[in-house]
């Protein structure tokens, strides 16, 4: 990887690096140690693609706190598929807790539309949405999306756990398509 990244029949170039993308993890971090301080709130990772923002994340959350992982999918290739697959899912009782969802990317918001209304009919005292990525374009604020790193244009990027097929995902930096 260099600043440019060929991934099968896709070009991409780098577009966000590793020391932005950390700072905006670390003050995401700081603003979820203040919000939640005493709410002992239970992070909920949408796998596949959270896991490292996650990580990141979560290591400089110094609140108490449980975190839990439901694998939800709605994207083949580039392209959202429309349906949304909820694969592994989630097995503790949230009732009355604070919740906050780590998503990697909110591009149409259609997964985490379906995932936000599975949730709140388990009714938790409340619910956040804590992002890496945001494409506001495609978006069009469907819910709030409370803690967010960067807001990027309508176009495909992998790296930093996104990938493409199921790869590169392994790039601390994001890649956009070319």
């Amino acid at each position: 990887m260099g600043d440019t990244w060929k991934l099968k029949d896709k070009s991409f170039e780098k577009y966000l690096l590793e020391e932005d993308i950390q700072a905006k993890v670390k003050e995401l971090a700081s603003r979820i140690n203040i919000d939640m301080a005493g709410k002992k709130p239970l992070f909920i990772v949408v796998l596949n693609g959270a896991f490292i923002f996650a990580s990141d994340l979560l290591k400089l959350v110094t609140i108490d706190c449980e975190i839990a992982f439901v694998k939800l999918s709605s994207y083949q290739g580039t392209h959202s598929s429309g349906v949304v697959q909820q694969i592994i899912g989630l097995d503790l009782d949230i009732k009355g807790r604070s919740i906050v969802v780590v998503e990697d990317i909110v591009d149409t918001g259609l997964t985490l539309v379906r995932f936000l209304e599975t949730l709140r009919e388990m009714e938790p005292a409340e619910v956040k949405v804590a992002a890496c990525l945001l494409k506001p374009e495609a978006f069009g604020g469907k819910f709030p999306v409370d803690y967010l790193c960067f807001s990027i244009p309508n176009k495909f990027v992998v790296g930093y756990g996104l990938d493409y097929d199921g790869l590169g995902r392994n790039s601390s930096d994001i890649y956009q398509i070319v």
